[in-house]
Formats: C-alpha cells, sequence, structure tokens
C-alpha cells in the first residue's frame, strides 16, 4: 500500500546518498521513519569493538544533522531490533520496514523477515552495500568461489555495477512524539576519553567520506599501484574502508569515481585497476562469511583445527603494545593503538608475526584487531588473518613466513615509517632502524637509543622462530594424517 509510513532500519548504510532502502521508503509516499537500534555493547562476540564504537557514535550524530535538513528525524533506540521497529510501527502506524543487507547482521535478514511478517510488516530488503549481492557471484558448478583471481575475473564478466542514486531531495517527516534515544544514550564512548588519535586522523560521517573518495580519485589514484604498499606515503592508501564499513558512502559510489577519474586521465588506469580489485576482494570477504558463517570462530581448513599454538601472555602483550624489538611490526601495532588504523601491508607483517614468529593463534589477533581497527569489518578481518595464518580460502601457504626485518627494509627503505610511530629510534640511520641490534655502540650511542631501555631487544629470534613455525606445521599435518 503506498502513501503508508514505512521504517527504514539503518544498519551499516549511514548515509542519504545511493541509500537503496532510504530512497525505497520515499518512493512509497508516505512518512519515512529512519530507525537505528543500537545494541548493548559487548552483548556478544562481534559486537563492535572500541574503536569501531567511537566511530559509530559520531557518523550517527553526522547522520542525524542530515536527516534532519531533509525535514527527516533519525529515531534512536537500543535493545533487542525486531522489538524495538515493532514498538515503532505500532506508534506510528507503519506498515512496511525496508532496511539494505549485511553478511554480518543480527538478528539476520531471514528471522527479521519472518519476525516483522507474522506481525503483518511488510518488508522489503535491498542491496546497498553490495557492488553484487553475496552468494550471487558463484562457481560453473553452483558453489562458492574460495580463490580470489576468479572472483575476480567472474566479476568483471558481469554486467557493470549500476551507477549511484541521487540522495532524495525532501522526507516527509514522522510524527514527532516518537520516542527516541539521544546518540549518547547508547553508551558508545568510553567513560574515559582517549580518543585523540582518532579525532585527528579521521571524519566519520557521509561528509567525511565524501571528501576522502574526492581527495583519492582526484589525486591519490594515480599512484595507487606504486604507493599502496609504501606505508610512509601519506597519500597510499585511499583511507577509505571504515566509510565503506559504515556504509556512509556506497561501493557503487566509489567504483563509479574511480572510473570518472579514468575518463578524465587514462593515466589512472594502474591505479583505478588496483583499487577496483580491493573493492572486490572486500566482496570476496562478504561472500565467504555468507558461505562459511563459521569462519570468525573456526578455521575454513579444518586440519588447522589441531595446529600446536602456543600460550604465550607476555609475548601477545608485547605484541599489542608494539614491543616486539622489531620496529617495522611496532610501528604498525602502534599506528593502531594511535589511530585505529594499520596500513593494508603492513597488517600483513604483523599478523604473521603473531601467527608464525610467536606461534599465536590467529584468533588473538583478529579479537584485537577487531577491538581497535576503526574499520573492523567482521567479513574482512576473518579473511585477512585466515590468509595469513594459512587456514582460510585463497590462503597464503603457512610455509611463507614474512622476514619482519626485510619487510621493512622492503617497504619502509628510509625508515620513514618506523620513525613516525617508534620516535625512540628516529635518530637512527635507515641502514639501522630496521635491525637496532645489528648497529654499531657508536650509531647506538649517537641516536640516544639504549638497546633494552629506550627500546626492546627482540623478544624472539626470527630465524629460531621460522623453523619452530615449520616444525608446527609438520606435527599439523601429522596429526592430521593420523586422522585419516
Amino acid at each position: 500500500m503506498t502513501g503508508d509510513a514505512t521504517i527504514v532500519w539503518l544498519r551499516r548504510d549511514l548515509r542519504i546518498e545511493d541509500n537503496p532502502a532510504l530512497l525505497a521508503g520515499a518512493e512509497r509516499g508516505g512518512p519515512v521513519i529512519p530507525v537505528f537500534v543500537g545494541r548493548p555493547p559487548l552483548e556478544d562476540a562481534w559486537s563492535p569493538g572500541a574503536a569501531a564504537r567511537w566511530w559509530l557514535h559520531h557518523s550517527l550524530e553526522a547522520l542525524a544533522t542530515s536527516l534532519e535538513a531533509l525535514g527527516s528525524r533519525l529515531v534512536l533506540r537500543r535493545g533487542d531490533a525486531i522489538e524495538e521497529l515493532l514498538d515503532v510501527c505500532e506508534r506510528t502506524g507503519a506498515t512496511a520496514v525496508a532496511w539494505n543487507a549485511t553478511s554480518d547482521a543480527s538478528p539476520t535478514d531471514a528471522e527479521a523477515t519472518r519476525r516483522l511478517a507474522a506481525a503483518g510488516i511488510a518488508t522489503r530488503i535491498e542491496h546497498g552495500g553490495h557492488l553484487f549481492p553475496p552468494g550471487s557471484v558463484r562457481t560453473r558448478t553452483g558453489g562458492p568461489y574460495q580463490v580470489f583471481t576468479p572472483f575476480w575475473r567472474a566479476c568483471l564478466a558481469r554486467a557493470e555495477p549500476r551507477a549511484p542514486r541521487s540522495a532524495p531531495s525532501r522526507l516527509r517527516p514522522a510524527p514527532t512524539d516518537v520516542a527516541t534515544l539521544e546518540v549518547s544514550d547508547l553508551g558508545l564512548l568510553p567513560a574515559v576519553d582517549g580518543a585523540e588519535g582518532l579525532r585527528e586522523a579521521w571524519t566519520p560521517g557521509e561528509a567525511g567520506a565524501l571528501a576522502a573518495l574526492e581527495r583519492f580519485v582526484g589525486d591519490g589514484v594515480f599512484a595507487y599501484a606504486e604507493d599502496r604498499d609504501l606505508p610512509a606515503r601519506p597519500g597510499g592508501t585511499s583511507s577509505l574502508s571504515p566509510h565503506l564499513h559504515w556504509g556512509e558512502v556506497s561501493p557503487h559510489r566509489a567504483w563509479h569515481a574511480a572510473g570518472q577519474a579514468l575518463r578524465r586521465d587514462p593515466k589512472a588506469r594502474r591505479g583505478v585497476e588496483s583499487w577496483r580489485r580491493q573493492l572486490i576482494w572486500r566482496e570476496f570477504a562478504e561472500a565467504l562469511l555468507v558461505a562459511f558463517p563459521d569462519t570468525p570462530d573456526a578455521p575454513l581448513r579444518e586440519s588447522f583445527e589441531t595446529f600446536p599454538w602456543r600460550d604465550d601472555p607476555s609475548g601477545l602483550r608485547a605484541w599489542q603494545r608494539g614491543e616486539t624489538g622489531y620496529p617495522f611490526v611496532d610501528a604498525g601495532m602502534r599506528q593502531l593503538r594511535a589511530s585505529g588504523f594499520v596500513h593494508n601491508r603492513v597488517r600483513m607483517v604483523v599478523a604473521s608475526f603473531l601467527v608464525k614468529d610467536l606461534l599465536i593463534s590467529w584468533k588473538h589477533g583478529a579479537a584485537w584487531f577487531w577491538e581497535n581497527l576503526v574499520d573492523a569489518d567482521l567479513a574482512n578481518n576473518t579473511l585477512g588473518w585466515q590468509w595469513v595464518s594459512g587456514c582460510g580460502a585463497d590462503a597464503a601457504p603457512y610455509f611463507r613466513i614474512f622476514d619482519p626485518v626485510k619487510q621493512g627494509r622492503r617497504w619502509d627503505p628510509d625508515g620513514e615509517y618506523v620513525r613516525r610511530w617508534v620516535p625512540e629510534l628516529a635518530r637512527l640511520p635507515g641502514s639501522s632502524i630496521h635491525e637496532p641490534g645489528r648497529a654499531s655502540s657508536e650509531t647506538l650511542a649517537a641516536a640516544g637509543v639504549r638497546l633494552g631501555v629506550d627500546y626492546p631487544e627482540p623478544i624472539v629470534d626470527h630465524r629460531e622462530a621460522r623453523q619452530r613455525a615449520l616444525a608446527a606445521l609438520a606435527t599439523m599435518k601429522e596429526a592430521a594424517a593420523a586422522q585419516a
């Protein structure tokens, strides 16, 4: 029935432009009631971590302001999502609920549809967060892709992703007496403010997302293919991952903005293709989570259930704090704590160090990233950690073990990245900064570095750790063979 009020249930689609669920509600002709339902923090294992909750708080504030400019109002609730939606339906006379699908939502789309339909509420599910709905890109035999490159090619063989749709110019307002919370009532911010680094690094919200996208496609995309592996390059990444995660910009807008950059200047081709691969990698992760929903808690490759991980609390703490004695690793972990972000190349190196040099389970690493990343995404976090650990889809083989010193010298040759995040080593020359233990006593003294005092000695010898990791792999294989 057209003309009736429609609830638009917002989850990870905190934007006005190119929001299919919001547009679907507007097209019905009646009042549109945007609703966000927060869950109590730590309600389950994958409630947003501290950094993501900080982002969500500020993103909701920005969204509320944008909706007010359209004549609407964001209704905020907390608790069981379906119960809260049904309450808003009852109080407003809304007869339909529209939302955009996500792969990691609780409740699931199927459960939400069933419970709302049982109450006589019509539902409409859109796909505003994906270029291709998860599960729609499948192999010739109908199964999910588990290797990225064939998935990428299959996506390119499909029709071009649709163009982004404009924001509605106006929304018919909901009744003003609908009970709503303030953003602060959701309890997303920590009791003690420690977010100075986050505020310096980020601007949550749709306006911040669109500004970041404009900067990237106007400049950064041209050198993206070359710069994306160099963490010291300030424009080497798009800085869009948290905006994409929270749906402050749609993947369709991002995809087509890159295409517009290419049409303006053919020199952008390599950068555009490289960045679009990252957008498709995001789709790949979502598709895998839909196909294998247990992977956040269990390895996709069942043989890794018997892997002999070590219980090493002191090693885990040193890794978390950026005090491993390996400067490139420590720089990445300190960047994470300070800014809620880690450069993608560095993510692979710090992850490899945890699971292979220290033999600590990938689950501990995934949990730490989840708590501290502003772009913490269940699908991408799971795929990334299982990729490095060798236990997931399209995984790097376990015997591929990154040397943290060589990685630092390759991707941070002048030591700029380390100097920024490990300032106690800032005066070391580039030839010594990635392995201060091999620097001469004169070099260390000139730089004001006392190993073991100002900066820790390495907590593990990489060569010995590599052999230990390979021995652990052999043990796992023997255990798997014995069970076969």
